[in-house]
């Protein structure tokens, strides 16, 4: 492969990795739960914080499956993405997005960056791993003071935490 080739397929590679971002999303919000599954490698693991949220790709589904049960309407919006190829086949990435959810009977308003392993397979790039970090979460009412309280997770009918996110 020429180094022209290489960098063009680096950029395709790229392209692919937000792609993919952006279908997790969608799918999410779409409760379209083969899309998702077909996000992760089949060994790949999803995490949320302090919640285990499966180790393969049918337990990650599963996971999300249960959570979006204590959930209506929900809108995931990609804020930003970084990239770093470890080589032709892996990389890392963080991407920061916004959320909105109805749960508890409320419209939830946050912001959490995700800490990717990506994969490429036979079908193209997946999720090796998926971490979710809390920035802040809480009710659409208590947005302006979401980042000046101490404990920013605020999730309906759970006493307020601190977030995940900066980590000290």
């Amino acid at each position: 492969m020429t180094d022209l080739e290489a960098r063009i397929r680096r950029i395709e590679d790229r392209a692919e990795i937000e792609d993919l971002v952006l279908k997790y999303f969608l799918a999410a919000d779409d409760d379209d739960w083969e899309t998702l599954g077909w996000t992760f490698a089949e060994n790949g693991s999803f995490s949320a914080g302090a919640f285990p949220g499966g180790s393969d790709r049918e337990s990650v589904v599963k996971f999300i499956q249960a959570d979006r049960q204590n959930m209506g309407v929900t809108i995931h919006t990609q804020n930003t993405t970084l990239i770093k190829f470890t080589d032709d086949d892996h990389a890392s990435g963080v991407v920061g997005a916004h959320l909105e959810l109805a749960r508890g009977g409320t419209t939830i308003y946050g912001a959490v960056r995700y800490y990717d392993e990506y994969v490429r397979t036979a079908d193209g790039w997946k999720f090796a791993s998926r971490e979710m970090a809390i920035i802040h979460v809480g009710p659409w009412d208590e947005v302006g003071t979401s980042l000046t309280t101490t404990n920013r997770a605020r999730w309906p009918g759970a006493d307020p935490a601190p977030a995940d996110l900066p980590r000290g």
